[in-house]
């Protein structure tokens, strides 16, 4: 535990006494004026200054006489240097590129564009706030746990003398979300004020602190296997491994390695034991975690041809808001992109001055030039996954900005663009990611067939027709409405540029007319577009479109009726083995957590690699009854122990949560099913359930496993607290802490849950 004091004047980061010394550091404590950028006529001086914590920015208004905003570094995902957003590239003539940075946000808060006064003042903040976001990764789980003590510290300490009276320690209480009875918290200050003062000091509040925060339940399992309620020897705890966490090979290394990792004592590493507060250690790291280690990483098999792969996708990727007024922006590409999406959809229409742009066309939402989006692609489409990057193209343009739109895909993306058949061989079958890693390929029309092109057989050079098939046809269709009108819509034809057409390689998109024809007909580099309700037409075909899908490529999208950037469910998709399951990123819930959640395991690269079931021509696997051979339902129990600091949703004085865990199973119907512990009142803190809840898993291998966290409220709908979801083959059996996630999808430290898990075989 830190020593408050010392942590408060030389912070964790600066222990070393580094940070004092560091010039950048040192100016940001003095504060800095600069601009804050909204558009081309918002542009407002602000005054911009670190914290003590280092862990705090604080800025106001120059005019304003109190009002002040503030946000955490722990926020600022990255520092991007120049005109490297579209406010500032809009200024660019006003302001230049070495005055100007751009702070992006986690999740979907927008980003905060700056302008300092002077090169060396934006350097300054630039590598500053880098090396306080460096700092911040590389903590281990006990600084970050200091970190937390020492801002709760700060918070309650109104007065700011370093110490704490009985009625800021109350409010604190209330803060933390803890109803505690005034007998009890007194007693709990009365035992840790040692020096009898009536306040507490430095280690005092440490010790409150971890009066507060026993963790009983942990001890109870620690005790059990310590002989000497103590410490564990290493056979203790090698018992456990074994017993509890169901481990098997190598067991005697990994306890040696856990003792060595997580145990704080000296003495303990030496006698090959550990303590409880190792145990504790232990049990918070990703090795106690839920999602297994070993499955983060990249561990599939990324050989196999596109087809047999779940991709991680994107709708109308350049909106950040809704479909109708919404803002249509890189950033959406750029923050679809950082999150491991591998299929993004550009909707293109002429634009002024022969320039194509891109919006959702026929409403209201703002434009932007198709080369920017191109660019964009090209700065970020490696950054998070080396696999391929598919672009879906909605093409509505003239023949003559087609050509400008291949002219810039070709110029700015140069080899990262695929225009020809992997070593110009003609394949039976898509190649795989790992084939195509570092390639980005486009998805749109195609004159003529793969073969054609290879074969130099081209009906007219300049231009060909094609059957617009394209999303207006199938939101006419989502509308049940005006049969002629959307009769004609499907028979019309567009012309289509050579130079386009030459770009698409293996994803030529075509109209889907029936299982029997494709099965004849399709070729392998052939894809077809669903809407949603379309999909759910053909799911009544289940295995008829799980073999669909082993031979060619599917993308489902969202209704046009999804006007407010709703999602569907996905898992019905991905259980028809439908590969480009595609969302609207910007919108939080439960179906962008479940797509998170499968796209969570291996290395977030953007592919999971479909059951083996599902990429066989010669299997026939049916969502809806899958009792076929290999068939063999596991029974998973979940006891939810506790929970630990939870965050307070409501944020009115003395308001604390009544929480409630639901465990929600996403996966084929059967599987489709959800439990709830019951709820503990007035304590977000520390609640404790000791609740178990049984579920039978029939496809374990499609199966998603969501835990959410509600505050209870009997008169109206619950509150949103946290989640976390992970495929179920993912899981880790044992004694396990689940790290939770903001509805944004970000973490939420130390907010966690503490169960027990055990799958087992039915029999």
């Amino acid at each position: 535990m830190p020593n408050i004091k010392s942590y408060l004047n030389n912070n964790s980061i600066t222990s070393s006494g580094s940070v004092r010394a560091d010039d950048d550091l040192k100016s940001m404590f003095v504060g800095t004026v600069m601009r804050k950028i909204k558009s081309r006529t918002w542009k407002k001086h602000r005054y911009f200054r670190l914290q003590e914590d280092c862990m705090t920015i604080w800025y106001k208004s120059k005019k304003a006489a109190n009002a002040h905003s503030t946000f955490s570094v722990g926020d600022v995902e990255a520092v991007r240097e120049g005109h490297q957003s579209e406010v500032l590239l809009s200024i660019a003539d006003e302001f230049p590129p070495d005055r100007c940075f751009t702070l992006v946000f986690r999740g979907r808060r927008g980003n905060l564009d700056l302008v300092a006064e002077s090169a060396g003042e934006a350097q300054s903040w630039i590598k500053g706030i880098r090396k306080l976001i460096d700092n911040l990764e590389n903590m281990g789980q006990r600084e970050k746990l200091d970190q937390w003590i020492c801002d709760w510290f700060k918070k309650a300490d109104k007065n700011r003398d370093g110490q704490m009276n009985f009625k800021e320690v109350r409010d604190l209480l209330k803060m933390m979300n803890v109803d505690m009875n005034e007998h009890h918290a007194l007693r709990l200050f009365t035992m840790a004020d040692k020096s009898q003062s009536g306040t507490l000091e430095d280690d005092e509040f440490v010790l409150f602190y971890k009066m507060l925060t026993q963790r009983e339940d942990v001890l109870r399992v620690f005790q059990e296997y310590s002989g000497n309620g103590q410490k564990l020897t290493l056979q203790d705890l090698k018992d456990f491994l074994r017993e509890e966490q169901l481990h098997e090979d190598g067991i005697q290394q990994y306890a040696l390695k856990l003792i060595e990792r997580y145990e704080p004592s000296d003495t303990a590493r030496m006698l090959q034991a550990m303590t409880f507060d190792g145990f504790l250690m232990y049990l918070t790291s990703p090795e106690g975690s839920i999602f297994n280690p070993s499955m983060v990483e990249l561990y599939q098999d990324m050989t196999q041809p596109l087809c047999h792969y779940f991709i991680s996708s994107s709708h109308n990727t350049y909106l950040l808001e809704d479909q109708i007024r919404g803002h249509s922006s890189v950033e959406g590409y750029i923050r679809a992109l950082k999150r491991g999406c591998r299929c993004v959809e550009v909707d293109c229409w002429d634009g002024p001055n022969g320039e194509p742009i891109v919006y959702h066309g026929h409403t209201f939402t703002s434009k932007i030039f198709f080369k920017d989006v191109v660019t964009v692609l090209g700065n970020y489409a490696f950054k998070a996954s080396q696999y391929p990057v598919i672009l879906s193209i909605e093409n509505h343009c003239s023949v003559e900005q087609q050509k400008l739109m291949a002219q810039h895909l070709t110029q700015i993306l140069g080899d990262k663009l695929l225009k020809s058949p992997l070593d110009g061989k003609i394949l039976i079958s898509l190649p795989s990611p790992e084939d195509l890693k570092g390639k980005i390929l486009l998805k749109g029309k195609k004159i003529g067939g793969l073969e054609d092109g290879m074969n130099g057989v081209v009906d007219d050079p300049l231009m060909g027709e094609v059957s617009d098939e394209e999303e207006t046809a199938e939101i006419d269709d989502d509308h049940h409405r005006n049969d002629s009108i959307r009769h004609r819509v499907k028979k019309s034809k567009q012309h289509l540029s050579k130079e386009l057409s030459d770009c698409v390689v293996y994803c030529k998109s075509v109209h889907f007319s029936g299982f029997k024809h494709s099965q004849i007909h399709s070729k392998f580099y052939e894809i077809s577009s669903f809407t949603e309700s379309k999909a759910r037409k053909h799911i009544r075909e289940a295995a008829e479109f799980v073999l669909h899908n082993v031979r060619q490529l599917s993308r489902v999208y969202p209704s046009g009726l999804r006007t407010d950037s709703s999602n569907f469910n996905p898992q019905d998709m991905w259980n028809a083995g439908c590969q480009i399951v595609a969302l609207n990123f910007q919108t939080a819930g439960v179906e962008m957590d479940q797509n998170d959640g499968l796209f969570s395991q291996n290395g977030h690269c953007g592919y999971i690699l479909k059951p083996a079931f599902m990429r066989k021509i010669d299997e026939r696997f049916d969502p809806e009854n899958p009792q076929n051979d290999g068939y063999k339902p596991l029974s998973l129990s979940i006891q939810v122990i506790s929970g630990q600091q939870l965050p307070k949703v409501n944020m009115k004085e003395g308001s604390i949560i009544d929480p409630l865990v639901r465990v929600e199973i996403h996966g084929v119907p059967l599987d489709q099913a959800k439990q709830e512990t019951r709820y503990i009142d007035n304590n977000g803190f520390n609640p404790v359930w000791y609740d178990t809840l049984q579920f039978t898993i029939h496809v374990p291998e499609l199966a998603l496993v969501r835990f959410v966290v509600e505050d209870y409220d009997k008169t109206s709908k619950n509150d949103f607290v946290g989640q976390f979801t992970l495929p179920f083959t993912c899981i880790q059996p044992g004694y396990r802490h689940i790290h939770l996630l903001s509805k944004d999808g970000t973490s939420i430290t130390p907010s966690s849950l503490f169960v027990n898990v055990r799958i087992t075989n039915v029999n």
